[in-house]
């Protein structure tokens, strides 16, 4: 199966409560089904400048902005596949480009430590940002664990739910374990709708009859918000 590795869609996220997400479930089984993959720890390594502009300039909600992550599917190793992702948000349309490298190379590559051993359009459009934000470092490990659906129409509609969503600033490799401080209470899911059109009628009733209401979250903002900015604003105070 070849490895989509550009995006143009709109993605609406929900969070639900367990009754929630078990009524969508329920209302999916006919339309969609689970990715091959099962249920999937995803790790995160998210990058931005030491003064984290890139994030700070993103909770603001500005009409354009942009981010980069490291991201893998499942423990890594030095040669183990990863994507790094160039995500763009421009008037509520989500435009990711991503690239599949060993994981060393990868981060080599990132850092600066060597040039992307595949010359692509989307090799071009990262190295400009890296030049642009220079420098750029991993501020934080970001994982969940996440069940995927995609339609049995064959369009390109999927609903992710995402669990267990931990966040750390230390240990910053995608070699290390999964643990972290979580960002949502225990038994909140996060429901992603990604799409390029409209959301199906079977879908909205549910929405409507659980009460369920689009909500803006990031997670990387949130982690910013309630973790990472709190320990600067410490750390200021003590060497104030």
């Amino acid at each position: 199966m070849a490895v989509q590795t550009v995006f143009q869609r709109y993605e609406m996220k929900y969070l639900l409560t367990q009754a929630q997400r078990e009524a969508v479930l329920r209302a999916l089984e006919p339309h969609m089904a689970l990715d091959p993959y099962g249920r999937t720890v995803i790790r995160n390594l998210y990058l931005d400048t030491e003064s984290y502009c890139l994030i700070r300039c993103s909770i603001e909600k500005p009409v354009y902005k942009e981010k980069m992550r490291i991201r893998c599917y499942g423990p890594a190793h030095p040669d183990s596949p990863v994507f790094v992702e160039l995500k763009k948000k421009y008037k509520k349309v989500v435009y990711k480009r991503r690239l599949s490298l060993p994981e060393k190379e990868a981060m080599d590559w990132v850092l600066g430590r060597r040039a992307c051993p595949a010359g692509t359009q989307i090799s071009e459009e990262v190295d400009y940002f890296l030049r642009y934000y220079a420098p750029l470092r991993p501020v934080a490990f970001l994982s969940y664990a996440r069940e995927a659906y995609f339609a049995k129409d064959g369009s390109d509609f999927r609903v992710t739910f995402d669990d267990t969503i931990l966040c750390r600033q230390d240990d910053l490799s995608l070699e290390s374990g999964v643990y972290g401080a979580p960002l949502l209470p225990a038994g909140t899911t996060l429901m992603e709708i990604k799409c390029s059109g409209g959301i199906p009628l079977w879908l909205t009733h549910v929405l409507s009859a659980q009460g369920i209401r689009q909500t803006s979250f990031s997670k990387y903002g949130t982690a910013y918000q309630t973790l990472i900015y709190p320990n600067l604003q410490k750390e200021a105070v003590r060497y104030a």
